[in-house]
This record gives C-alpha cells, structure tokens and sequence, in this order.
C-alpha cells in the first residue's frame, strides 16, 4: 500500500530523467534546512576561507537560492515536456556549476573535498543529460 502510494507519487514522464529531477530537488530541500539550521556543512563546503567567514547570514542567503532550485526542479520533474520549466531547470544546474567551480577555481574558497565535487558532478552530468535529451522532452 505505502509502496503503491510512493510509485503514484514519481512523476510519469517517460525515462529517468524526470525521476532524477526529483531526486536532486528533494537533496537540495534537506540542504536548504541544514544552512537555515547550522553553519556545519556550510562550513565544510567553503573550507578554503576561516570558519568566521561563513555567517548566518550568508547561510540563509544560500538556503533561499537552494529552495528556489529545488523548486524549479521539482516543478521540472513533473512538468518535463514544458519548453520554459525545462529550460529554467536547465539553467539552475549552470548556475550551481559556475558558483561551485568558481569559488573552487577563481575565489580558492572551497577546497577539493566531496562537499565541493559532489554539486559540481551532479550540475556537469545533469546539464550534459538535459542538454543531449532536450529533444526527446521538449517536443517544441
């Protein structure tokens, strides 16, 4: 029953990329609450600077960005086909890409570490997987 209602629940476009949407739109909902409720993982991200560089303030900030993306991926996930959803989702993991890699590349405020490689791997695949499929979903 509980299973039926969980399968009922995923979107149902066709392939797994709608699935994966929602996947990474329910990550970024857990880490919109842990930088509205803890600068520890905040902190582990941006290793390359001193611990009381990273504020609360800068931890919210962040969580509203993260909670907007997630939001538009989710809306991705059940909306796939929709040339203009597709596109804004599209554009949220280019945006992940170059805020991640250029705070590790250009700022030097992260350091190589899973907190910092594991946004930059899931925007660069995403962003490969939605642009090679953009036909396939978007039938514009």
């Amino acid at each position: 029953m509980a299973s039926q209602m969980f399968l009922d629940a995923l979107p149902k476009a066709e392939g797994l990329l709608p699935k994966w949407q929602l996947i990474v739109a329910t990550m970024a909902i857990f880490n919109t609450f842990q930088n509205f409720l803890t600068l520890k993982l905040t902190r582990r991200l941006y290793a390359g600077v001193l611990p009381a560089s990273i504020t609360a303030l800068q931890a919210r900030t962040f969580a509203v960005w993260t909670l907007t993306s997630a939001v538009v991926r989710g809306y991705a996930a059940y909306n796939i086909h929709n040339k203009t959803i597709y596109d804004m989702a599209l554009f949220t993991y280019l945006i992940a890409f170059g805020h991640f890699s250029s705070e590790l590349l250009i700022f030097r405020t992260c350091k190589i570490n899973m907190p910092v490689l594991s946004p930059i791997i899931v925007s660069t695949v995403t962003l490969v997987w939605m642009l090679q499929q953009y036909e396939f979903y978007v039938k514009a």
